[in-house]
């Protein structure tokens, strides 16, 4: 597999912020099979880019490790298939062929912003057709153009594909289980893994359970790698068997992305798009802002990707408000073709890894705790099934049904407290823990109506998080316990406290409906 990867991009592309991150870390890593075409013409949207981009690329792309080749003509085919070649024959830096443009050459505004989107009408057309010697008819392709494409695009790519297969079919005789490995992994199957289960009585952290899957996933699935936006020691990313992925190292599954969040997901996206592998990525929840755009697109793609995503809620402490996510889940559930999931216990960790390495066209946002999470009865046996169907009854009312709690995450385990309260003074009330509230949305009315049957009406939700969204679960009968308000920089538990997250508070709200 010796083939190269081209983008081509322009003025605007490096104006903005990703393109920094992620050309420092192409550089970095010496990729020498990365080649970008610059289409170098010096107008964006408004106008002249001299009104707001002035920077020398040439210096600045040599300053991060790659090679800058110019071409000051980009109607020199010959020019640029030079330039190319002389790209390629770099194997040590990544490569930036600047080729300098008029753009929307041939056409009356050419050079100047008015040819940037806006169509040229059938006068404009005819001008750019003088200009290039054209007089074909409209609609129609040239016998030349038609030859020309079939030597140079078709043909060409049949010969190189019948030499693959050829090369491939060849492999496969001699290493017929790498080449079963190769072709599972490029045909993007599902991932099935086995995961040690956690034992009622003990209590780890989420982001400390996935760490535990990670290095599970990554012993069974040869293809799985990943890493995080230097935060590996809190989000807990690192696989410890592997090594790093590095210059001179590009067999490591480790991969150091740096402080670079919005590049670490748009170079996941390319590696899902690319085909072959499994990846995943880590920042801290509140981080993900960075990300959005990148997530968006893995989301459009059907791309599975996975987001480890940690610290996920004001029991962050001592952080204070910056680090402490209040609208993210909100914000995240509300993207289409995202599965975000916050799980309750090292179980429900287990089971959301589970189903991200079985999606093959959706991408995983795991939210995972800083704090400790104990175990809760009855995960060992049904996290799978409910983190699958996104929300299940963890704990069924011990009389005849009054009402429901439903809670994500760590505040499960205060839902389970309330109603052992609840229930000392003889209220009966179900507890529903819902990880994944999209994938719930999906399940058949049946099942929706099982959990959460239309006719009980008394209904709390409990999440550390903004109030937003929980509507359509608990009704205008039903309340929140959330938050709506910046979060405060004390220890953890005395947030919660303070927040009102306690077994009298949420007993108090129950009984109050």
């Amino acid at each position: 597999v010796d083939h190269y990867t081209y983008a081509l991009h322009g003025d605007g592309c490096l104006m903005e912020g990703v393109s920094q991150e992620a050309a420092s870390l192409a550089g970095h890593l010496k990729l020498g099979k990365l080649v970008l075409l610059y289409d170098s013409n010096d107008i964006s949207l408004d106008g002249p880019t001299s009104m707001a981009f002035t920077e020398d690329v040439k210096a600045k792309f040599e300053a991060y490790g790659w090679q800058h080749i110019l071409v000051k003509d980009g109607n020199d085919l010959e020019a640029i298939a030079k330039a190319i070649e002389e790209a390629k024959a770099e194997t040590d830096k990544p490569s930036i062929i600047e080729v300098k443009t008029i753009i929307g050459y041939g056409a009356e505004g050419q050079g100047t912003s008015a040819v940037h989107g806006a169509p040229i009408g059938q006068e404009g057309i005819d001008h750019a057709k003088s200009v290039y010697g054209y007089d074909a008819p409209a609609f129609t392709v040239p016998d030349e153009v038609a030859r020309r494409f079939q030597a140079g695009i078709k043909f060409r790519g049949e010969a190189a594909e019948n030499a693959w297969q050829t090369k491939f079919a060849e492999y496969e005789v001699a290493y017929p289980e790498l080449a079963a490995e190769y072709k599972a992994a490029f045909a993007n199957e599902s991932a099935t893994v086995e995961l040690n289960a956690h034992e009622l009585g003990t209590a780890v952290a989420s982001r400390v359970s996935s760490q535990q899957a990670i290095q599970q996933i990554s012993e069974q699935v040869p293809s799985f790698w990943g890493g995080s936006a230097d935060l590996s020691a809190s989000n807990n990313t690192m696989v410890k068997a592997e090594s790093d992925f590095q210059a001179d190292n590009y067999a490591g599954r480790n991969i150091w992305f740096g402080v670079r969040e919005f590049a670490m997901a748009a170079a996941m996206n390319g590696i899902a798009l690319h085909g072959g592998t499994r990846v995943y990525g880590g920042t801290f929840f509140v981080f993900s802002n960075y990300l959005l755009p990148a997530v968006r697109m893995a989301a459009l793609q059907n791309l599975p990707v996975t987001y480890v995503m940690t610290h996920d809620s004001v029991a962050v402490g001592e952080d204070g408000p910056t680090h402490e996510p209040i609208e993210q889940l909100a914000s995240v559930r509300s993207m289409p073709n995202l599965n975000v999931i916050r799980p309750a216990d090292g179980n429900e960790t287990n089971a959301a890894w589970k189903r991200a390495l079985a999606e093959t066209e959706r991408p995983t946002m795991l939210v995972l705790t800083r704090q400790n999470l104990p175990v809760l009865d009855g995960t060992a046996e049904n996290a799978e099934a409910g983190v699958n169907k996104g929300a299940y009854i963890i704990s069924e009312a011990k009389g005849n049904l009054d009402g429901i709690i439903i809670a994500t995450g760590s505040e499960v385990k205060l839902a389970l407290d309330t109603q052992a309260a609840l229930e000392a003074e003889g209220i009966h009330v179900r507890v529903v823990s819902m990880p994944s509230q999209n994938l719930f949305d999906e399940q058949d009315a049946a099942y929706k109506e099982d959990v959460l049957p239309a006719a009980v009406t008394k209904r709390l939700a409990i999440e550390a998080g903004t109030s937003f969204g929980w509507g359509k679960y608990v009704g205008l009968a039903g309340k929140t316990l959330t938050i709506d308000t910046w979060g405060a920089s004390a220890p953890g538990d005395r947030i919660f406290n303070e927040y009102g997250f306690t077994v009298e508070n949420a007993s108090q709200l129950y009984k109050s409906l």
